[in-house]
Parts: C-alpha cells; sequence; structure tokens
C-alpha cells in the first residue's frame, strides 16, 4: 500500500534545552508533547496514537501514555535507534490510512548530557546480540565503527580528511545563526582536521555534540490538517530498511539509506536532483557523506567531491543541509538525532528556518535517520515530505 498523501505533519516542537539537569526524561516527553500539540493548534485529548523508541523512561510506552493522561487505540513502540522517529512518522501514516487513529503523537527525550555518557567513546554493548560475546573483547566503540568506515572509504575512493571536514563547516555556517545551538562558532577546513584526532582519520570536529532534549512530532489525517491554522506539510515518500552484518557479507561502505532511500523516492515519485533541502543524520562527518552517496544524490566514491567547496551551505551549494546545525553543531538529544531532522525539514517546508537560512520557495524536502552504527548494524528511515 502507498503512503504518498495519506497523512501530513500538523505539529514539529524542538526541546529548547542543551542540558536538563532540573528535569527528569518523562518531563522532557511531556514537554515537547506539549509543544508539537500547541504547534499543530491540537490538545492532549485529540490524541488517539501514539509512538515512542527506547528512549521512553521506565515501561516505554506505557509509562509515558500513563504520565501524560493518554486515551489511545493505538500504540508503536518500533525501536530503530536514531531512525526510530522517521520510522514512526511512517507507521503514523500507516496507522491512519488503516483507521487505527486520527492523530499520532511522537516523542523523542533524552539526558545523556546531565547524566555524563561518554556515548562515542565508552564500548559499545549491544546487549543480547549473538555475536556481542566475539565483539566485546575488542571493546568497540561508536566512534571506531565509524572511523572503519571513513578509512574505507578513503582507501577505496581517496577520499581524504579535508573533504570530510567540508560537512562541518557547512555545519557550522548554519549554527552560528541558530541561537540554541551547542556549538556556533564558524570553522574552517585547517580547523576541523586540526583538531585532536579521535579514531583516525576522524578528528574532534568530525563528532557530533551530545546533548539533552527532545522533540516530537504530531501526524494526522488529510481532513483534520486542512482544518487547522498551519502550512500543510504533506508526507509523500517514505522507506524503511535494517542493514545488518550478515557474518561479514556485506560492504562496509553500503548503509540502510541503499534501500530506504530508494523505497521512498519510489512512493514520492521524484528524485534526488528535485529534493531542495536534505535532513541527513550526521552523528558523525562520513554518516552524511556516505548517506548523501546512498541516497543517490552522487555515485558512490564521489561524496568527497560532492560535500566539498560549500556545496552543503544554504545560499551556497547546490544541496543546503542541516540548517538548524544538526547534530555536529545544534544538538544531539539522547543520542538520536532523527527526530530533529524531521523537525529542521518541517521547518523548511513551512518557510519557518532561520531567515540566512531558509531556502527560498521550498516546496520539497527530504529527512533521513541513522540508528546504531554505519560499521556494525544499522536502521535506516528515509522520509519525503511536500508543502501543498
Amino acid at each position: 500500500m502507498s503512503l504518498k498523501g495519506v497523512a501530513y505533519i500538523a505539529g514539529a516542537f524542538e526541546h529548547p534545552t542543551r542540558r536538563a539537569d532540573d528535569k527528569s526524561v518523562a518531563q522532557l516527553h511531556a514537554e515537547v508533547a506539549r509543544g508539537a500539540l500547541a504547534d499543530a493548534g491540537l490538545s492532549i485529548r485529540d490524541v488517539d496514537g501514539y509512538f515512542c523508541a527506547g528512549d521512553a523512561p521506565g515501561l516505554g510506552a506505557l509509562s509515558v501514555v500513563d504520565y501524560l493522561g493518554l486515551k489511545l487505540r493505538h500504540v508503536d513502540t518500533t525501536e530503530t535507534g536514531g531512525s526510530s522517529y522517521l520510522v514512526h512518522v511512517a507507521h503514523a501514516a500507516a496507522a491512519i490510512a488503516a483507521g487505527r487513529c486520527d492523530v499520532a503523537l511522537i516523542t523523542l527525550a533524552g539526558r545523556p548530557k546531565a547524566e555524563g555518557m561518554a556515548t562515542g567513546t565508552a564500548p559499545r554493548d549491544y546487549g543480547a546480540a549473538p555475536d556481542v560475546p566475539f565483539e566485546l573483547p575488542y571493546a568497540p566503540t561508536t566512534v571506531n565503527t565509524y572511523a572503519m568506515a571513513a578509512m574505507r572509504h578513503m582507501h577505496e575512493y581517496g577520499t581524504t580528511s579535508e573533504q570530510l571536514a567540508w560537512i562541518r563547516v557547512a555545519a557550522s555556517h548554519h549554527a552560528q545563526h541558530n541561537p540554541r545551538a551547542v556549538v556556533r562558532d564558524v570553522v574552517t577546513v585547517q580547523d576541523v582536521v586540526g583538531s585532536p584526532m579521535i579514531a583516525d582519520p576522524l578528528h574532534r570536529l568530525d563528532c557530533c555534540v551530545i546533548s539533552d532534549g527532545g522533540g516530537a512530532l504530531v501526524v494526522v489525517r488529510p481532513e483534520i490538517a486542512r482544518q487547522l491554522k498551519r502550512p500543510l506539510v504533506k508526507v509523500i515518500g517514505t522507506g524503511e530498511f535494517m542493514r545488518a552484518q550478515s557474518g561479514g557479507r556485506v560492504n562496509l561502505l553500503d548503509t540502510g539509506a541503499l534501500w530506504s532511500g530508494a523505497a521512498a523516492f519510489a512512493e514520492a515519485g521524484v528524485k534526488p536532483p528535485d529534493i531542495q533541502y536534505a535532513s541527513i543524520y550526521d552523528s558523525f562527518t562520513i554518516t552524511v557523506l556516505l548517506t548523501l552517496e546512498d541516497l543517490g544524490f552522487c555515485k558512490k566514491g564521489e561524496g568527497g567531491r560532492f560535500v566539498s567547496d560549500g556545496n552543503l551551505i544554504s545560499g551556497i551549494g547546490k544541496l543546503p543541509f542541516n540548517t538548524d546545525g544538526g547534530g555536529l553543531c545544534n544538538n544531539h538529544p539522547g543520542n538520536r538525532g532523527g527526530m530533529t531532522k524531521v523537525i529542521e525539514a518541517v521547518r523548511q517546508l513551512r518557510g519557518e528556518a532561520h531567515p540566512k537560512v531558509q531556502v527560498p520557495n521550498c516546496t520539497l524536502a527530504l529527512a533521513h535517520g541513522t540508528g546504531g552504527s554505519l560499521g556494525t548494524r544499522h536502521g535506516s528511515g528515509t522520509l519525503i515530505m511536500e508543502r501543498e
């Protein structure tokens, strides 16, 4: 079943905090829910579908539903890491099309900064995954696994650290206009390659920030969207994919975007050159480069040249990306940046991004989320949205 046009994103809200020493995770979920519903012009009583992932506290959906006082007909707790929230939008659209709900609320919240989590450099334990006992003796970390992908891309295609650095440069040019961004300093290519090496070839400025906060989205059926006093943002393409290790029988440089992106473009009936703005999960600079290749914005191996020379900077390049500063500069709430990718895409389509980075007459935008690790297993979710 095609989900093209069956649902609209009516509400979007990003929590303003970047460090929540005085708030619980449940409180953050409640505050972003209230913000997104207010943005849509709806109330908590209108919500009959709720979507959350592993960041939800306690008993997950049970805890948040009770805390918010929701009365529901439908619930979805799909967990695919940072891509969960893009997958949730697609699942909300499917639930709306099936008549299971009319107003779907999706929330994300987390406190990794306040809790002092060493997200990128602490050994990554995937719990009960069957290969974990074989991996843990080598102490894999998030940054190490992404660094493997970066080094492989350099070996295969001659990609350079300077080319990767342009992704952080672009993000910094956008973040300077975002008063809430964790890092607002504009940097140069030399600043990036001159920052301390974290995991060869990734430098400190190739890595995202860690922040508290969260975000929420409200997805509704078309009839409701047209009754609200908000610009109409229609979901026209969706795709999801789980990219596993397959015992090593996969290309390290293939991401789930190869499949989720192809599905989203096919459903939307558009092609990569049609996209005016792209929100790309940017846990590391290499994440952006590989994702852009696999989504079809450039050929495999040409990502380094594609991102260079300001091509991702709004007003300068051909493909403006992450105009809020993204995970590299703005925030990475709960270490799950997929939610904010959808929120900024909605801002662009509504014409509500900062004037310095707003894409003129933006009518077609893409958001992509990655969850897990490119070097091991990860989930991918791709959304294509249109301003009606």
